[in-house]
């Protein structure tokens, strides 16, 4: 019987605010990733552990620098990871893969343009919210800024956004007795979202500092989310409830977001922090 081969691949292990991620070069080394071997990868118990992995590739268009995909612990493949586009920006600079500050990006969700400090920073240029239901994707009538969502057991208000990924953002009194545990599943998984959502919830401290908790698709709640902290911000501008710079509270840090309303992008700057490298078993 034939041995089977055993590939060994260098990954680096990156946060953005607690949000970690396992980074691969798949353009100095030949990625094959199966969903199973996601899954087992992100394992905290019997693999590296993270939240998403994210393999650097190769532009499809010549005019932008790279391709940034993003795999969530489950195994399956989506469009955006704000708290991904920093550690990426820092992980094609650290790694010598480019020497520019500015980065253009082409992920599913779209071309993002990163943005380098010399501090350490990253500001990321996160493109226009949609709000159109048809494009988030979110099943409603008709455009609104808020709506009724039927749960198990009662009926709750949401924003429905995408920043490239779509987000549900639900005001709240208080982050922390917030039923997050019991309402994050059911908004995920509800059939109004085609194809899943990130539920947020988010408590205005005031009209420049909001408190945000995410429980992201696919994932589970997790310590920071970036596109979820555009999208709350957007959420409560759009309700005129905050202004057009607002510090967004995670559990893992602060995000700076900034946004200047509609047809406007929204900015996001923060940081992005290098853990350890090493090489796993494939």
């Amino acid at each position: 019987m034939a041995a089977r081969m055993t590939t060994r691949l260098r990954f680096t292990k990156m946060h953005g605010l607690g949000n970690d991620f396992v980074v691969f070069d798949g353009i100095n080394q030949d990625i094959d990733l199966t969903p199973e071997r996601i899954r087992k990868i992100a394992d905290r118990r019997f693999g590296i552990g993270c939240d998403q992995l994210l393999v650097v590739e190769v532009p499809q268009h010549p005019e932008n620098d790279f391709r940034y995909r993003i795999y969530n612990y489950d195994g399956s493949e989506v469009e955006n990871c704000g708290n991904g586009a920093r550690c990426f920006a820092k992980f094609v600079r650290d790694k010598k893969l480019t020497g520019k500050n500015t980065i253009r990006v082409e992920t599913l969700g779209g071309v993002l343009t990163l943005h380098a400090s010399r501090q350490g920073d990253v500001t990321v240029d996160m493109g226009v919210p949609v709000l159109t239901p048809a494009e988030i994707p979110f099943n409603a009538d008709s455009q609104a800024v808020n709506y009724d969502l039927a749960l198990a057991d009662q009926t709750i208000s949401i924003s429905a956004i995408s920043m490239g990924n779509p987000h549900a953002v639900t005001l709240v009194d208080n982050v922390d007795t917030a039923p997050i545990e019991q309402w994050g599943p059911l908004i995920e998984n509800h059939s109004r979202f085609p194809n899943r959502v990130n539920a947020g919830f988010m408590a205005v401290e005031s009209r420049e500092s909001i408190r945000l908790r995410v429980y992201e698709r696919g994932v589970g709640e997790t310590l920071a989310c970036g596109t979820g902290a555009c999208a709350a911000v957007v959420a409560g501008h759009l309700q005129g409830l905050l202004d057009p710079v607002v510090t967004a509270h995670l559990r893992g840090g602060d995000l700076r977001i900034e946004w200047q309303g509609i047809g406007h992008p929204v900015m996001m700057t923060g940081p992005a922090t290098t853990v350890f490298q090493g090489q796993v078993k494939i």
